[in-house]
């Protein structure tokens, strides 16, 4: 199988600005995900989609392939991921004459991920009858013990109303939280549908202290304090 490693890092973060080169245990936070996905056999390629100079130098010497530029209009805030996704897929097949057989998508975000979280999702893919696999952690509020929604008349009600009483949240349902620390999916399935949920969707669990993804400065204090941690037990 033909594997590719896909991270995309655009330089126009609001939240934590120059988030994706900001150095995190002494190592630029893009180069945690590229060594992560380098360190598996069975990635052939680890490319990097940026529209940023900087970002491209820097995930270059960290040994990544930034074989082309993100278009603007793929890097704006409101651009859809799902959209880069596609971009990527269209050079591929263009200069490779195919698509790979799986895009494994490794966001920059989920520094504390360990290979073999994402190498996981690839055992997952391969056993077949999915065109997408996600990875979550568990949840820490339920739809159906302690998430609210407001209704037009103004009441706080349940985002979801349980089947019966529901007194413990270790009585309701099993929810999980989606994370950003992988995904594996069919190409083909990318280019002709619109999401994740329009296709078969399997999961991997990941332990709550290797899921955070960094969006805000205190995101990334949190991460670099499990990371110190992390290494001062080491």
């Amino acid at each position: 199988m033909q594997n590719i490693a896909l991270i995309c890092a655009r330089g126009g973060s609001k939240g934590l600005p120059g988030k994706n080169i900001r150095l995190l245990g002494g190592r630029p936070l893009i180069g945690w995900a590229i060594a992560q996905a380098r360190a598996l056999p069975d990635i052939n390629r680890v490319i990097v989609s940026t529209d940023a100079p900087e970002i491209a130098e820097v995930a270059r010497n960290e040994g990544a392939e930034v074989p082309f530029m993100r278009p603007a209009d793929l890097a704006q805030d409101s651009s859809p991921e799902w959209h880069v996704w596609r971009h990527a897929l269209t050079y591929l097949r263009e200069t490779a004459g195919r698509y790979p057989d799986a895009l494994v998508v490794v966001p920059a975000t989920a520094p504390l991920r360990q290979s073999g979280d994402i190498q996981r999702c690839l055992d997952v893919y391969r056993e077949g009858d999915c065109d997408v696999v996600i990875t979550v952690t568990d949840a820490q509020r339920s739809p159906y013990f302690n998430m609210t929604r407001v209704t037009p008349e103004g009441r706080s009600v349940l985002v979801m109303a349980p089947e019966g009483k529901i007194i413990r949240r270790q009585d309701a349902p099993v929810v999980f939280d989606m994370t950003t620390v992988a995904y594996v999916a069919r190409p083909e399935f990318v280019m002709e549908h619109n999401g994740l949920f329009e296709g078969r969707v399997r999961q991997v669990h990941v332990p709550v202290e290797r899921a955070i993804d960094i969006d805000t400065p205190l995101d990334f204090r949190i991460a670099q304090c499990l990371m110190d941690g992390a290494l001062g037990a080491t």
